[in-house]
């Protein structure tokens, strides 16, 4: 089906609908990719990343009300989770974003929406790491790299950074991992297991392969908790050994959105920023223009970017 891409973004309101009563056209907002309806189940829960009508808006492609309300030339065209970004004007639920403070340049507040949300959440609501823990991150994109920032600020007294690029492996000990290991090693698993005195307490894996969560799995030490936000295609699985996970009382967890609450969470997170706990401006690898957006997903596909920004004039 035709669709606007585009799912982590800010910018500015530019009007209001119909009974949108806590936002007015100035506000700066993130856009964040999981809309929540704020009455089913899993909402009820407090578990907004797992909102039902939310998940069944972003699989058929419209906002959160069922409604399409992009057209390109009168054809229709489908919301991309609720947000569709990659336009200088675009149409969402209010349910899609979370205002924040004017003084937060548009380019390191878009990083909110995903990145920090899901690699920060992974580290701190899903794994909740503790103080002094010991952590290995698996997958250095943008959002693993933001769980490496999650990790410390939470306090993880070493972090071992696992990825394939030496320039990724290079960033991760720029921003503060105790350690690196490139997993093209035949023994990445041990170099990791060894880095850690037996084996992390907290693996997490962001690279989207199920060799990569095997990898992770294995990288913890007994009692370990493995945490994977990596979306992998449908049809992979992974073989666990099942006596293992019980006599060593293992935990292998999945993480949406980082178990977020994003209209709290974001906040949170903003504020460890300001601090200088949190500094993910330093995951930028740069920014393009909306006209060269191809080039930008080129180097996506080439790993040679952690965070590129796509920009639009003010």
């Amino acid at each position: 089906m035709p669709m606007a891409l585009g799912h982590e973004a800010a910018g500015a309101v530019v009007a209001v609908g119909e009974g949108v009563d806590d936002l007015q056209p100035g506000d700066h907002v993130v856009m964040v990719f999981m809309p929540s309806c704020g009455h089913c189940a899993p909402c009820a829960e407090g578990r907004p990343a797992l909102c039902e009508p939310g998940a069944i808006a972003n699989g058929n492609g419209t906002l959160l009300s069922g409604e399409i309300r992009l057209q390109d030339d009168g054809a229709i065209l489908h919301h991309h989770l609720g947000c569709s970004a990659f336009a200088d004007h675009a149409v969402v639920s209010r349910r899609s974003l979370v205002k924040i403070d004017k003084d937060i340049p548009f380019d390191e507040a878009a990083l909110f929406g995903c990145a920090v949300l899901t690699g920060v959440g992974a580290a701190v609501n899903t794994a909740k790491i503790q103080a002094g823990q010991t952590v290995a991150v698996i997958g250095l994109g943008g959002v693993g790299l933001a769980a490496l920032l999650g990790a410390l600020a939470a306090g993880a007294s070493a972090v071992v950074a696992v990825d394939l690029s030496d320039d990724k492996l290079a960033l991760a000990r720029e921003i503060g991992a105790t350690a690196t290991v490139n997993a093209k090693a035949a023994d990445a698993v041990d170099q990791v297991r060894a880095l850690l005195n037996g084996g992390a307490d907290v693996a997490l894996e962001f690279a989207g392969s199920e060799k990569a969560l095997e990898a992770a799995y294995h990288m913890t030490k007994r009692g370990g908790v493995t945490v994977t936000a990596g979306l992998p295609p449908p049809t992979s699985a992974l073989a666990v050994n099942i006596v293992r996970l019980v006599a060593e009382e293992r935990t292998l967890k999945g993480s949406y959105i980082g178990t977020c609450v994003p209209s709290r969470d974001i906040p949170r997170y903003l504020a460890l920023y300001r601090a200088g706990r949190l500094p993910v401006n330093r995951l930028m690898s740069g920014a393009i223009a909306l006209d060269n957006i191809n080039e930008g997903f080129d180097r996506l596909h080439e790993g040679s970017v952690a965070r590129l920004v796509v920009t639009f004039p003010n």
